[in-house]
């Protein structure tokens, strides 16, 4: 048999977890989270030691006891130096920087800046840019033109013949535009032209496809018997 809760015995899952870290922290070591809390141990640390959380811990602890901690420690004020303008005014014409005498005195650029009168002010110039050496004159000569594989004229004779300069460049271990720079531009073809005849339309009909269709064969082996894809098979059928 299954025992059911009444009503008012049952709790949801956020009220029940309550009632569990309650119980846990009534099982905490009251008095030695007090004096370890006393001797300087954050709150934070209590809870990692404790396995709860701080607002647990803080919990446990006195008001009276509780001192206000700020998240940020407390680093000494750094120590600056008088500033005299005068001095200021001497080691600026004498060719120092603002910003060096910023860092020993402790303060701003711009304050030293206000120290100074506009008349002793040095602008920045702006920096040119390096001139770069001229270069020495050299003859221009003819470009070395590179020795391929295959002459111009077999490869002119293979384009012609209906290789793709990317089958002739392959051929010759090169790029496909260095097989075109060999091949005058009346011959090239467009892009429309070198589709159609690499890929040219076989004279295969619905006739053709539905017979061997009939045959038993699948889609894939109509596409590899008559040299055309799947979807152009399917399509024709």
């Amino acid at each position: 048999m299954v025992a059911r809760l009444e009503p008012e015995q049952r709790r949801s899952r956020q009220e029940a977890a309550r009632l569990a870290v309650e119980q846990q922290g009534q099982l905490l070591p009251q008095e030695e989270i007090i004096a370890r809390y006393v001797q300087g141990t954050t709150v934070a640390e209590l809870g990692r030691l404790c396995g709860v959380r701080p607002s647990t811990v803080r919990r446990r602890i006195p008001d009276d006891l509780i001192r206000s901690r700020g998240r940020a420690p407390q680093f000494p004020a750094r120590s600056r130096r008088v500033l005299v303008e005068g001095e200021v005014r001497r080691r600026y014409a004498a060719g120092e920087s603002a910003y060096a005498l910023a860092r020993e005195f402790g303060v701003s650029a711009h304050t030293i800046r206000t120290r100074i009168p506009d008349a002793d002010w040095r602008t920045r110039t702006p920096g040119k840019a390096p001139v770069p050496p001229p270069r020495s004159a050299r003859p221009r000569t003819g470009g070395v033109r590179m020795v391929l594989a295959l002459s111009d004229e077999e490869i002119l004779a293979r384009y012609r013949a209906g290789q793709s300069a990317t089958a002739i460049g392959r051929a010759a271990g090169v790029d496909c535009r260095t097989i075109l720079r060999r091949i005058p531009e009346a011959e090239r073809r467009d892009h429309l032209q070198a589709r159609r005849l690499n890929r040219p339309a076989l004279d295969v009909g619905a006739d053709t496809i539905r017979a061997l269709r009939g045959r038993g064969m699948s889609w894939e082996a109509i596409a590899a018997e008559t040299g055309l894809s799947v979807k152009t098979v399917r399509a024709r059928a």
